[in-house]
């Protein structure tokens, strides 16, 4: 059977704040570990009044901690913003805490702060329609050139990096992570450095990404796992895993490729109940989209309230047109359908509700109907 894993982002909703949303997670990620996921993985995310998870290797301790057999790993560090030594220090230390159980993914957010803000300048793609793959909906791509050049954006990039430092290629700090952990980094002068906690860590490594670009490449090339985001970049899900697939070279602990491909999700008892606890979420996404950063999720009568624009609408069509909302049968349906297009040999399921209670039930109805279903 295909796994299920579940990508956490710990949500702030309207009325609530970080103490209470890093609570909850806690509290779903034990509902995870009873109902059989197999990972429990927390985004990385900062400047957003509606997240909590913006130290992850702190939050993958306080989970791990609380869970005894799920793996639980990131989704995913976000590189730029860190040293490759760093990195295998922190999550050296949770492997040596929680060893065997602690999944390390990697993603280029950091890196990718230049490419954006050269959105802003480019000329604009060529257009691209919505399509159906096989019974799967792929999009017309989101392009993010109109808030590129928020001022907004440049204060981030130097809030999360000392001044005048500058990220390293992607793929020269993975392969030093990789040296880190495997005991065989050298400098250029040959120099040797080691890390403890950190050398010989059971870490399962996995590059996460949202289209055919460098991620991709990078995982392909080093035979590692790759996760693509169908959940935030729909439209380029079918371009990530092709070029991922296409370039892939076995390694010693991958003969193959291994694709994990995310979705967003939510399950209630009825389709009619989920659509209502589903219904905050484009104006959510709204938030993001308008590069204002994620506001706290609102209640469904606060997003029924909100009067939309035609505007609004295809700021968010992509995302609230890919999200699977129903019954348990009808999201595993969907899940199925995705999971067979993109040849995923996992899922990655994230899903944000206004009650804490409404997604720990999302989460108990679709592991026992993936179970039984799928």
């Amino acid at each position: 059977m295909t796994r299920l894993s579940i990508l956490d982002l710990a949500p702030i909703v309207s009325g609530g704040d970080a103490r209470q949303a890093l609570a909850n997670t806690l509290d779903l990620a034990r509902t995870a570990e009873a109902a059989g996921y197999h990972r429990y993985w927390l985004a990385e995310h900062h400047f957003t009044p509606g997240v909590a998870s913006s130290a992850p290797a702190v939050l993958i301790g306080a989970v791990a901690a609380a869970t005894s057999t799920i793996r639980v790993g990131s989704g995913a560090v976000q590189l730029g913003h860190q040293t490759a030594l760093g990195v295998v220090e922190q999550f050296g230390t949770l492997d040596a805490l929680h060893p065997g159980r602690i999944d390390l993914g990697l993603g280029r957010s950091g890196q990718r702060a230049k490419e954006f803000r050269a959105a802003a300048d480019a000329p604009p793609p060529p257009p691209q329609e919505a399509r159906v793959v096989d019974g799967l909906l792929i999009p017309k791509p989101f392009s993010f050139a109109s808030i590129a050049n928020k001022s907004i954006f440049t204060l981030w990039a130097q809030l999360l990096q000392q001044p005048g430092a500058e990220a390293p290629d992607f793929a020269e700090q993975v392969d030093d992570i990789r040296a880190f952990i495997a005991g065989t980094y050298r400098s250029a002068e040959g120099v040797e450095a080691h890390v403890n906690p950190g050398e010989g860590a059971e870490l399962e490594l996995w590059i996460l990404g949202s289209s055919g670009g460098q991620s991709a490449q990078v995982a392909a090339e080093r035979g590692l796992p790759f996760a693509a985001n169908y959940h935030v970049s729909p439209s380029a899900v079918l371009e990530a895993v092709e070029a991922y697939c296409d370039a892939f070279k076995p390694s010693e602990l991958h003969a193959k490729p291994h694709v994990m491909v995310s979705a967003d999700v939510v399950v209630a008892e009825t389709e009619a109940l989920a659509r209502r606890i589903a219904a905050p979420y484009g104006l959510w996404v709204r938030s993001i989209r308008t590069g204002d950063g994620a506001i706290p999720f609102p209640t469904p009568e606060e997003a029924l309230a909100h009067e939309w624009s035609p505007e609004d609408r295809e700021l968010v069509a992509d995302r609230l047109d890919t999200q699977f909302v129903g019954t348990p049968a009808q999201v595993v349906e969907r899940l199925r359908v995705l999971r067979d297009v993109t040849g995923a040999d996992e899922l990655l399921v994230t899903t944000i509700t206004h009650d804490h209670a409404d997604r720990v039930r999302s989460a108990e109805l679709l592991g026992r109907a993936w179970k039984e279903l799928s």
